[in-house]
């Protein structure tokens, strides 16, 4: 399919100002940069729908992080731990807040959006750490819930990595896991990486640059929650992966898709055709993501009908 036409202006927007690649900068630089680009394409629809937020500090059992906590208008008895995209590095609960409103108004479900500290002051497994914590403070907190773990990109990642801490530890059992366009090799070796690996907005290179910032000891990415693809995959919860065409990592998440169902995961390849790595950012102004968006929110209500609380 062809590239969407919105996407393309959003890719001619972004080469016109000539940016430097974030490799190429300080971290505080990327992340000023990221956040800018984030509140670029944010629409203000959402913050009409009624939902109240709270910000507040947890123990990490090791420091304080934040968590902002969305309740819904129509609350249906849902809880989504939701952990942002943005490379272990950049982004924050500011950058997904309107991610996290659609998946709170269209899920009719309690969100807790994770600021877990980010790399490279935070390496692995700090992060996870953090995402592990956060998501036994919602269970805490709004027990009794379909539950589901979520993430986008590098979030996508944590949050399978905090499913396989709870699988192997007898924790939390998921409802459902929605992870949208996730990176699953850190040697990104697939033919997407080499084919949309400059010019759509996500650089392969950048991808490489991350998972220094986020893994700097080469020997821990063969760490499962790292290298998804060569991870157990067996006894994670029913998952949502979603994918996006003109994206490094594209192939990644449809090899998880199918190595999760080989290993007996029920699992649902929602692609995003015209799309690039990002999407969920854009749905406010581009209408694909918005429908790509709620194409994935709708797998996840479909796999939700029929689960049970969590245990």
């Amino acid at each position: 399919m062809a590239m969407d036409r919105f996407v393309r202006a959003l890719i001619k927007w972004q080469a016109g100002g000539r940016p430097e690649p974030a490799r190429t900068l300080p971290v505080a630089q990327v992340r000023d940069r990221y956040a800018a680009q984030a509140a670029h394409v944010r629409g203000g629809a959402a913050r009409d729908a009624g939902i109240e937020t709270k910000d507040q500090l947890i123990d990490g059992g090791d420091g304080e992080f934040g968590v902002r906590t969305y309740l819904p208008p129509t609350d249906r008895g849902r809880l989504v731990t939701y952990l942002h995209g943005g490379g272990w590095t950049v982004g924050d609960v500011d950058t997904h807040d309107p991610v996290c409103r659609r998946i709170c108004a269209e899920l009719g479900a309690i969100v807790v959006s994770v600021d877990y500290r980010r790399a490279p002051e935070h390496p692995h497994p700090g992060p996870l750490r953090d995402g592990i914590a956060a998501s036994e403070w919602a269970d805490r907190t709004f027990p009794g819930r379909h539950y589901v773990i979520a993430g986008d990109s590098a979030g996508g990642a944590l949050a399978v990595g905090i499913a396989m801490h709870h699988r192997d530890h007898g924790g939390i059992g998921f409802a459902a896991q929605l992870l949208v366009y996730p990176p699953t090799d850190p040697e990104l070796r697939s033919e997407s990486a080499d084919k949309y690996g400059s010019g759509y907005l996500s650089e392969v290179d950048d991808l490489r640059w991350y998972y220094d910032q986020y893994v700097p000891d080469p020997a821990r990415r063969t760490d499962p929650e790292i290298d998804l693809l060569g991870a157990d995959l067996r006894g994670l919860p029913p998952t949502v992966i979603g994918t996006a065409e003109f994206d490094p990592l594209h192939d990644e998440g449809v090899e998880l898709a199918v190595r999760m169902a080989a290993d007996g995961v029920e699992v649902h390849h929602v692609p995003a055709p015209g799309l690039v790595h990002g999407y969920l950012l854009m749905a406010d102004i581009v209408p694909a993501a918005a429908t790509a968006t709620r194409n994935v929110l709708a797998a996840v209500e479909q796999m939700l009908a029929s689960a049970p609380m969590t245990q």
